[in-house]
């Protein structure tokens, strides 16, 4: 699963993984826009395959596109995340809330109204218009023929079969794959994609393609790291959006029953998180047992193979904590909401996090992710085969 036939004098061939996360995919801006900077001002995007789950197709998408021009490419989205407003991705207004509050008790108080039932909790129909001004799907295609970009591929979870399904479009020579639960299709990256792909269950409604209904690409995507690994890639560049581990939360406090928020923001957080953590958990596994494997072991088995190098930036400060220090900046209408499901207690900040959609919290995620992947200067170039100096002209 994580491994790749060696090449004869071949250059590695990386790939850039972008995980879901709503506003929390603000974090990957700022590794991004440090990739930037320590690379010559007019470099292409140093990675040929991208891929991204939910929030995080939309910004390998916006890449992809200005595939032939890596700054320009990371300028564009940090402008969007450096302005962002809550109204710009669903209404947070209180006559929208109310319409929808309305949408649902009517549904509850009579047993359903059929074909006019709610869908989600949050109307979504602002982020269309954002997504067609930034990002002409149509230009895909262009950085593919121009040989900058080997594919870009986008996850979501179809309804009707359970399956993680990847959407990719690329160079002619790659392959649909079938594996359990997960597949592989060649397609036309479109809006609807990148809709379907970061539709929150619950919170946003699914997108039809075709004839499947999809919601969020972290439902179900079990190996994240994976269709990367089909569309060739060798080295995998992650991204991730939690701090890693240390047990430092661990604090004695009285038993108590937790709130909406705290249960909603557990599954979310199964949802978007723990599948990349165990991914790579595996991933570093293997490596590890391959390596013990002499090669002419391997040759006498009648395969060739090599462990993927993976190099993972992850925030090293709590988002959630800095998702608590912006909650007030949410529209007063969805403050209440969230209050009184007990998002503002200790452990619901984590449901806030995916929804706080406010310049001044994804400018600190950017920030945080900025400091975090310039500390691992080094790492990056020498994992990016570059041995250029940071163009010091330009700051990103």
């Amino acid at each position: 699963m994580f491994w790749w036939l060696k090449k004869e004098q071949a250059p590695p061939m990386i790939a850039l993984v972008l995980p879901g996360g709503g506003a929390r995919a603000a974090y990957q801006v700022g590794v991004l826009r440090a990739v930037a900077r320590l690379l010559p001002r007019d470099a292409p995007l140093p990675f040929p395959i991208v891929t991204g789950t939910s929030a995080g197709s939309i910004n390998a998408t916006a890449l992809a596109i200005h595939a032939r021009t890596f700054r320009k490419g990371v300028l564009r989205i940090s402008r969007v995340w450096e302005n962002f407003h809550v109204n710009q991705v669903f209404r947070a207004d209180t006559l929208g809330l109310l319409k929808t509050g309305a949408h649902w008790l009517a549904a509850l108080a009579v047993g359903g109204l059929g074909r006019y039932n709610p869908y989600a909790l949050l109307d979504r129909s602002p982020l269309y218009p954002l997504l067609n001004r930034y990002i002409p799907t149509e230009r895909i295609q262009e950085a593919i023929d121009a040989g900058v970009l080997r594919a870009l591929a986008v996850t979501a979870s179809s309804y009707k079969t359970g399956h993680s399904v990847t959407f990719y479009q690329g160079v002619a020579e790659l392959a649909p794959w079938n594996r359990q639960r997960r597949l592989g299709r060649p397609a036309q990256i479109t809006i609807d994609h990148l809709m379907a792909s970061s539709a929150i269950p619950f919170i946003f409604s699914a997108v039809r393609i075709g004839n499947e209904y999809f919601g969020d690409g972290s439902m179900r995507q079990i190996a994240p790291l994976s269709p990367a690994v089909h569309l060739g890639a060798d080295r995998l560049f992650v991204v991730g959006i939690r701090k890693q581990y240390n047990g430092e939360d661990d604090e004695e406090e009285d038993a108590r029953y937790p709130t909406l928020a705290e249960i909603a923001s557990n599954v979310l957080s199964s949802i978007f998180l723990d599948s990349l953590d165990t991914d790579l958990e595996r991933l570093e596994r293997i490596n590890k047992t391959i390596s013990l494997i002499p090669d002419r072991r391997l040759e006498q088995g009648g395969v060739a193979l090599r462990p993927i190098e993976v190099l993972a930036i992850s925030p090293s400060q709590s988002i959630d904590r800095i998702a608590a220090r912006h909650a007030h900046l949410l529209p007063p209408a969805l403050r209440y909401l969230l209050r009184g499901v007990g998002a503002y207690s200790r452990h619901g900040a984590t449901l806030l996090s995916y929804l706080l959609f406010e310049r001044a919290f994804c400018r600190d995620l950017i920030a945080l992710g900025y400091h975090d992947a310039m500390a691992r200067r080094d790492d990056i170039l020498r994992f990016l085969a570059q041995d250029s100096e940071p163009d010091q002209a330009a700051a990103l």
